[in-house]
């Protein structure tokens, strides 16, 4: 045996590698009772409560994508409501046409998807700031675009006008399940995609795009796809939206405040965690439902809040859990460990996703 490969033969024995340092089969059975209940609000809690809900998994699903794109493809985006009012859009055309409007939601995501190539197309050769102001561009002109069409109601926007024939009660039920589901999708897919093979791209990305590169790392299809998922989850939210509200407005659905309220969720929560978001949402809706009696005094404090987040804790709230803690609910990375001294805490040596201080990892 040559010296290379006792040296190999000795590092796999001494080291192993791990997605977590601890199991995580009790949070997947956690997430799915945490599912499970909220499943069964419809039953528990009225309507005015499944309103805010639906609004909540809304922004979640938002926030998701947009962590996608600028947490883990480095591609900071302001145009993501082009996506928003494209899913509406698509599902107020296809209710138009007698399709019902739960059917055309999948459509709608998946019409965003395809929509997300072309678009890509004009802005992959920007980066940083310019890829921000091209998205925002692109919004506007959307907007102005969809506007000059008479059918879908120009500048005024139209009502869907073929809905269910179900009572009120019914029919927000059956609404506030649906956002379940297309946030709980939105989750699943985003922890599947980066555990996969373009995880490991994306990682080497956002770390450093020239090794990336260098290193054979398709940069240019991998984010190419994220921007596309990330089109498919925000036109399912757009889509969600329109079904939610029953009436499409211009205006309303591809309003730049839905980019700031995704990115503001991820910024407070934290920036490339799949936990980030789901935190930084909940912060944000128990701010908006707590401060918006207050006016314009509700914008300020929720700038304020994202001022000092960003300024004291630059991972998010979800940095500080993980800095004291050690915890990763939705471990996407690798762990090294050295079993001569893994029943000691914090000896290994985190590898992948999100360095963290000191080399540790979850």
């Amino acid at each position: 045996m040559t010296a290379v490969a006792e040296t190999t033969a000795r590092s796999a024995e001494k080291y192993r590698v791990t997605r977590s340092r601890r199991n995580v089969a009790w949070t997947g059975l956690g997430a799915l009772v945490i599912v499970v209940v909220l499943a069964l609000f419809p039953y528990i809690v009225g309507a005015g409560t499944e309103t805010i809900l639906v609004q909540a998994f809304i922004i979640l699903t938002l926030a998701c994508m947009w962590n996608l794109l600028a947490g883990y493809a480095g591609l900071v985006s302001v145009g993501q409501q082009m996506f928003v009012g494209l899913g509406a859009y698509f599902v107020l055309a296809l209710n138009i046409n007698g399709v019902s409007m739960f059917a055309a939601l999948p459509v709608a995501a998946v019409g965003c998807g395809v929509a997300a190539f072309p678009l890509w197309w004009l802005v992959s050769r920007l980066r940083s700031g310019y890829f921000a102001i091209a998205t925002w561009v692109l919004a506007a002109t959307v907007l102005l675009i969809v506007q000059k069409i008479p059918s879908l109601g120009s500048g005024t926007g139209l009502s869907l006008p073929h809905t269910p024939n179900l009572s009120t009660a019914v029919l927000e039920a059956y609404t506030y399940w649906i956002g379940l589901a297309v946030t709980v999708l939105a989750l699943v897919a985003v922890y599947l995609l980066l555990r996969g093979r373009l995880g490991l791209v994306l990682t080497a990305i956002r770390d450093d795009e020239v090794a990336a590169r260098s290193s054979g790392a398709r940069v240019g299809l991998a984010r190419m796809l994220v921007f596309v998922v990330a089109g498919v989850g925000c036109g399912a939210a757009g889509a969600l939206l329109a079904v939610s509200q029953l009436i499409v407005q211009p205006t309303a659905v591809f309003n730049v405040s839905w980019t700031a309220e995704m990115a503001f969720a991820v910024i407070i929560g934290g920036l490339g965690t799949i936990e980030g978001p789901i935190l930084g949402t909940i912060v944000y809706m128990v701010l908006q439902q707590t401060l918006q009696s207050y006016n314009v005094w509700y914008l300020i404090i929720l700038g304020l809040v994202a001022m000092a987040i960003a300024i004291f804790a630059r991972r998010g709230l979800w940095g500080l859990v993980d800095d004291h803690l050690h915890v990763r609910l939705f471990p996407v990375g690798y762990w090294l460990w050295d079993p001569a001294v893994a029943g000691r805490r914090g000896l290994g040596r985190g590898l992948g996703f999100g360095r963290r201080r000191g080399g540790k990892h979850s």
